[in-house]
């Protein structure tokens, strides 16, 4: 059962063949050489239907749109066969038994070009009627064909009579009543739903356009040849755009691609009445033939209605298009309202879910040094949608549309370059309100430094040189007390004084040393030269500065000094390289280990503190070190004087 359709469309499609060579057969009595081209277009409008028929119904084999689609390629094929067999009865009388029935069936057999279209509304996209009441239409329509084809519907004149008419008006109508059909259908149908539809409405558009190739045909050449490039485009456009929509309905925008159509052919009716109307009035005042008369009212035509094109794809975007229109002008209000400051950028993925009909659409925000995305209030953007536009600024990607719904990429592309501004906005909001938060952050950090240091300098300078300072003055107290009595040794206490006092200096010139290396006052290459002296492991200096600030000297010496010190206490490196370069206005350092990685600037941690510093200093720290490959710690310090 499962496999019902597919099996149907294969047995269409081999009737279709039967007849195919039954034609053959029917043309070898009486070739010609206009009955064979007409074999070839029947055969040239059946193949697209059929197979794309035979595809859709593999791909969803129990639905019967695939059927109906090979059953719409079957059809020419029907009509050619009785076509040509009653060219060739007429030609050659008594060759083809049951002539005067064939030719009933040729004069009543046409409809069948509209009956599998007219079934395919019926049952496209899901394989189901709208309702129970529209089986009278699916029995009605062939019945009302196979009367039509009956001998007693047309007259000796070839005219039909009374009751063909009759049967014709009860045909028209119900493939009128297939349209409502449709638009019923659209108008219920969710995205996906709606999405197909408007695929098979751009498809049915050929026919209006065909009417249209026919029109013009009639007024360039007086017949209707042209009209054939139109069935053959209808024929086409119908069988793909189906196809499309069952298996590929995110393709493109269908709904673009409907309004732009439906803007064009109104255009082009409008251009063609223009023609007709200004070509018979210079023929009646300049002369029908006139060549001149003619390029000039093309020309009219085409400077008269080239304005009109915008205004009429804008009037049609509306109808056809709402969603576009829609979406773009809520971008629009919530930019002038941005500016006038009754609302703020952040709500650009509030306006777009809404306008788009789709609560799912996300917008991410991309900043600089980060490779994730975030969302407005700057974390991470976490999104399951499987669908993604970039919004740009230039060939800068400043953000990415994100979405799960039926909206086409073309859509969101467009709708992308439309909030571009506002997508900067708020990405610079974000960095201004990180850069803030950064600060304060970095700034209590430093605080905390500070007052930590301060208790340090308290502490070794009471546990240190102020003890030894207290201990030489006792002493000297106490030498001067004992200096007549002659009871001490004087100069072993001084001695000792003497050692104490030296003492005191180291630990003062130590802790000195703790705020400014002392090496510093003779420059920065000497200074780290001396630092790196005693590592245990091979050190590359590449020093090139000119005169720098004292506050750049000293922040460049401890960017070193920490890096080295975690190459050579955590990361067991064998190798630091230590470059210092000036470059205009900036001062570049960069120390390179080849360690074990992973160090991260953590809270608490020396690389946090030394961001802190290198921020302080108006610098930019960047650490980077992938667990396992080593350590790049490089910073830019401003050295402009």
């Amino acid at each position: 059962m499962e496999q019902g359709a597919q099996r149907l469309a294969v047995v269409l499609a081999l009737a279709a063949g039967v007849v195919t060579v039954a034609t053959g057969v029917v043309l070898a009595v009486s070739p010609a050489g206009s009955d064979i081209a007409h074999f070839a277009v029947c055969v040239g409008l059946a193949v697209p239907a059929m197979v794309l028929g035979l595809v859709v119904a593999r791909r969803r084999p129990v639905n019967v749109v695939g059927p109906l689609l090979v059953m719409m390629g079957l059809a020419p094929c029907v009509v050619g066969l009785l076509d040509i067999a009653t060219t060739v009865a007429a030609r050659r009388p008594g060759v083809l038994p049951g002539a005067s029935v064939i030719a009933a069936l040729d004069w009543g057999v046409w409809p069948l070009w509209y009956l599998p279209v007219a079934l395919l509304t019926l049952y496209f996209p899901d394989g189901s009627l709208p309702s129970r009441r529209w089986r009278v239409v699916v029995v009605g329509m062939p019945v009302l064909i196979i009367a039509l084809a009956l001998p007693q519907t047309a007259g000796d004149d070839g005219l039909p009579n009374m009751f063909a008419i009759v049967l014709l008006a009860a045909f028209l109508s119900m493939l009128v009543a297939t349209a409502t059909a449709l638009v019923r259908r659209y108008r219920r149908a969710d995205g996906v739903r709606r999405a197909q539809l408007t695929w098979f409405v751009l498809g049915g558009m050929f026919l209006p356009a065909t009417l249209l190739l026919c029109w013009a045909s009639y007024l360039l050449l007086g017949r209707a040849d042209m009209v054939l490039f139109g069935l053959a485009a209808f024929y086409l456009a119908i069988p793909a755009a189906t196809a499309i929509a069952m298996l590929r309905h995110r393709l493109y925008d269908p709904g673009r691609a409907l309004s732009a159509t439906v803007a064009y052919t109104v255009v082009t009716a409008g251009l063609i009445g223009v023609f007709a109307a200004v070509s018979a009035l210079s023929g009646v005042l300049a002369g029908r033939d006139s060549a001149v008369v003619a390029a000039v009212v093309t020309a009219i035509c085409v400077i008269a209605l080239a304005p009109a094109r915008d205004r009429v794809q804008h009037v049609v975007d509306r109808r056809l298009y709402p969603i576009r229109g829609a979406t773009l002008t809520a971008l629009d209000a919530l930019l002038q309202k941005v500016h006038s400051g009754q609302s703020e950028p952040e709500q650009v993925e509030a306006v777009l879910g809404e306008a788009l009909r789709d609560p799912s659409l996300r917008v991410g925000y991309r900043l600089p040094g980060r490779d994730d995305l975030v969302s407005a209030n700057g974390a991470a953007l976490l999104s399951a949608a499987d669908r993604s536009v970039p919004v740009r600024v230039g060939d800068v990607e400043i953000g990415v549309l994100r979405w799960t719904g039926a909206g086409s990429r073309e859509l969101l592309r467009e709708v992308a370059a439309a909030c571009a501004v506002l997508v900067e906005l708020v990405r610079l909001r974000i960095e201004l309100a990180q850069a803030l938060r950064e600060v304060e952050v970095s700034r209590n950090r430093l605080q905390q430094i500070g007052y930590q240091e301060r208790r340090r300098l308290e502490r070794d300078l009471h546990d240190g040189a102020q003890q030894r300072l207290v201990t030489l003055g006792v002493a000297l107290r106490l030498a001067q007390r004992q200096l007549r009595g002659g009871t001490i040794d004087v100069n072993g206490l001084l001695d000792h004084g003497v050692a104490e006092l030296g003492t005191a200096v180291a630990e003062l010139r130590q802790l000195a040393h703790g705020l400014r290396p002392s090496s510093l006052d003779d420059g920065l290459g000497p200074a780290l030269a001396a630092l790196t002296s005693t590592l245990p492991m091979s050190i590359e200096l590449d020093i090139s500065t000119g005169d720098l600030a004292d506050d750049v000297v000293t922040t460049a010496y401890y960017v070193v000094a920490e890096a080295v010190a975690n190459a050579t206490k955590h990361a067991h490196a064998k190798r630091i390289a230590v470059s210092v370069g000036q470059c205009s206005d900036r001062l570049r350092v960069e120390v390179v280990d080849d360690g074990i990685g992973g160090a991260a600037p953590e809270a608490g941690s020396g690389l946090a503190g030394l961001s802190d510093r290198v921020a302080a200093a108006g610098g930019r720290l960047r650490v980077e070190s992938p667990a396992g490959a080593g350590t790049r710690i490089e910073a830019e310090l401003p050295c402009a004087s």
